[in-house]
């Protein structure tokens, strides 16, 4: 690899979906501070725009991509859209995702349930589907999968977004199996509890919060950059033996 950095990602080209905020916005950000030409996915165009523009800013090429991933026709746009913007694509970030529900199973409504699959689950089967073209055209494809320490551990009231974290990981597992022969790694993070919109509600909630900080062994939430950086090193050169495999962020909460 000579005196290059192994994490320069000069003239790569990468998309990550749900990156307006969040994991997904740190994960953009970290990927076009490296190198990286960024293709930014979000359902909301506003929100997209406003992380396109802020890469663009640091003098990387970038685009918006508004598409729900849950929807097949969305995707297929979104794949059409990406080979417009590059002919291959070297760096995917299947982050989207959702957890509106914090009830135990009994209070679980189905149509709930469904809708959390639908993001967090069908939608990276969808977007890994529609993109394996550009991810396979050439050997050196890094498949990123935002999983969660709810795919490794069990969470309570969390029992859809639990069951999709899970899934997340199988198809981790076998995508980095059927893909190794293009070339191409896929992994998977696994974050704690990070500071985020999605969390807000835990962390306003005095006595949630005191049992969540009270079972990470580093006694706080995580960054969403301290995600960001272990994601860098999946997807950079720094990690090109390592496939099929899920690293964790979670201040040491599946230590225990």
């Amino acid at each position: 690899m000579g005196n290059v950095p192994l994490c320069d990602l000069t003239g790569k080209v990468a998309l990550v979906t749900g990156a307006s905020r969040g994991i997904g916005r740190a994960v953009a950000f970290a990927l076009a501070r490296h190198g990286a030409d960024v293709l930014v996915n979000s359902r909301k165009r506003d929100g997209a725009e406003a992380v396109a523009s802020g890469i663009r800013g640091l003098g990387r090429r970038a685009v918006a991509l508004p598409a729900d991933v849950r929807d097949p026709a969305a995707v297929a746009t979104l794949a059409e859209a990406a080979g417009a913007f590059a002919p291959h694509l070297d760096i995917l970030v299947l982050n989207a995702g959702i957890s509106p529900v914090y009830a135990r199973v009994e209070a679980h409504r189905p149509e709930e349930w469904q809708a959390i699959l639908d993001t967090n689950l069908t939608g990276a089967f969808l977007c890994a589907r529609a993109l394996a073209p550009s991810l396979t055209v050439r050997p050196g494809g890094r498949v990123l999968v935002m999983a969660s320490i709810a795919g490794l551990v069990g969470l309570p009231r969390l029992a859809a977004y639990n069951a999709t974290k899970g899934g997340l990981l199988q198809l981790t597992r076998t995508l980095a199996l059927e893909w190794a022969q293009h070339g191409v790694r896929v992994n998977a993070l696994a974050p704690g509890f990070i500071e985020t919109d999605m969390t807000a509600p835990l962390r306003d909630h005095p006595a949630l919060r005191r049992t969540i900080l009270q079972r990470v062994p580093m006694g706080r939430f995580g960054q969403p950059e301290e995600v960001a950086a272990a994601a860098l090193f999946l997807v950079s050169d720094a990690a090109a033996y390592i496939t099929g495999t899920v690293l964790t962020v979670d201040g040491g909460w599946t230590a225990a």
